[in-house]
C-alpha cells in the first residue's frame, strides 16, 4: 500500500487549501512536503481565480519542524557533508519562503495545535497567522546547540522585535497562543471548538476583498518596512496613485458613501 501524500491540496472556490498530512510524524516537513507545497504555491500564484491560500494540518501537531531524519545523514557521514546537506535544504526553503512573501495574494496559516521549529519558520512568511487556544510555539533548535536559520531569526525579529526574539531563540522558551497574540506573533486566537469555522470565515472574508488593493497593500507594507519614513511615504503615495486609476476605485467609493451610516455597512 502506497504512502499517503505528505501534503493534501484542494480548492474550495477562490481558496486553495494545503493540509500537512503526516500526523504519525507530527507533520514534520519532509522533502516531499516542501516539493508539493512549492508546486501548490506556484499554482496559486499563477491562477487568477484563486484569491487566498490556507495552510493547515491534521493530527496532534500543526508541525513539529523539519524532518530531522532526512537531514542527519548516515552514521558514517562526515560533518562537512551534513553541513552541506543542510545548506542546500535551507537554500530551497529560503526560496519557497521568499516566494510566499512576493506573491501578491494573502496566505493564511491556521495553527490548531503546537507549531514548532521549521513549522514556525514556514508560518513567519505567511501574511496572517491564526491560532487555536491550545496552540503553542517554540524553537527547539537551541536544544541542539544551533539557531533557527531558515527564517527563524530574521523574520521573527522583524515581526516581533528583538525583545521577543530573545525569549524564543536565546532563552528557548515555549509560548502559549495568548502570549503569542500579545507578542504580535499571531493575529487572532480562536476557541478550539470553533477554530475551523472561524478560520474559514476569515479566509472567505479575504476572498471578498479587492484583489488588486490587497496585493498592492502587501507589497507596500513590505517596502515601507525596509526604507526610511520619507521614502515610505513616497512608496505609499505612488501605490495609491496606481490604485486610483482602477475603475474599482470610483465605484467602490460611491458604494461606500451610499452606505455610510447604514447599519453594518460603510463607516
Amino acid at each position: 500500500m502506497s504512502e499517503a501524500p505528505h501534503l493534501l491540496v484542494k480548492e474550495d472556490g477562490p481558496i486553495i487549501i494545503c493540509t500537512l498530512n503526516r500526523p504519525d510524524k507530527l507533520n514534520a516537513l519532509s522533502d516531499q512536503t516542501m516539493e508539493l507545497f512549492e508546486r501548490a504555491l506556484i499554482h496559486f500564484r499563477d491562477t487568477p481565480a484563486l484569491k487566498v491560500m490556507l495552510i493547515r494540518a491534521t493530527g496532534r501537531y500543526f508541525c513539529s519542524g523539519a524532518d530531522l531524519r532526512e537531514g542527519k545523514g548516515e552514521p558514517h557521514t562526515k560533518g562537512s557533508q551534513i553541513r552541506e546537506q543542510h545548506r542546500l535544504r535551507n537554500r530551497g526553503m529560503h526560496r519557497i519562503y521568499d516566494e510566499m512573501e512576493h506573491i501578491e495574494k494573502p496566505i493564511v496559516v491556521a495553527h490548531h495545535a503546537p507549531c514548532v521549529g521549521g513549522g514556525l519558520e514556514l508560518s513567519l512568511s505567511c501574511d496572517f497567522r491564526l491560532a487555536a487556544k491550545s496552540a503553542h510555539y517554540s524553537f527547539p533548535e537551541g536544544l541542539f546547540g544551533v539557531i533557527p536559520a531558515s527564517n527563524g531569526v530574521s523574520r521573527l525579529t522583524r515581526i516581533c522585535g528583538t525583545h521577543w526574539a530573545r525569549l524564543l531563540i536565546m532563552a528557548n522558551m515555549k509560548v502559549a497562543a495568548e502570549k503569542a497574540l500579545i507578542m504580535g506573533l499571531v493575529h487572532e486566537v480562536f476557541p478550539d471548538d470553533t477554530f475551523e469555522q472561524d478560520v474559514m470565515q476569515f479566509c472567505q472574508h479575504l476572498a471578498k476583498q479587492n484583489a488588486e488593493q490587497m496585493g498592492t497593500a502587501k507589497i507596500t507594507i513590505e517596502m515601507a518596512r525596509d526604507v526610511g519614513l520619507e521614502q515610505a511615504r513616497h512608496v505609499e503615495r505612488m501605490a495609491n496613485s496606481a490604485l486610483m486609476l482602477s475603475p474599482d476605485y470610483l465605484a467602490g467609493m460611491e458604494r461606500y458613501i451610499a452606505n455610510l451610516g447604514s447599519k453594518g455597512k460603510g463607516g
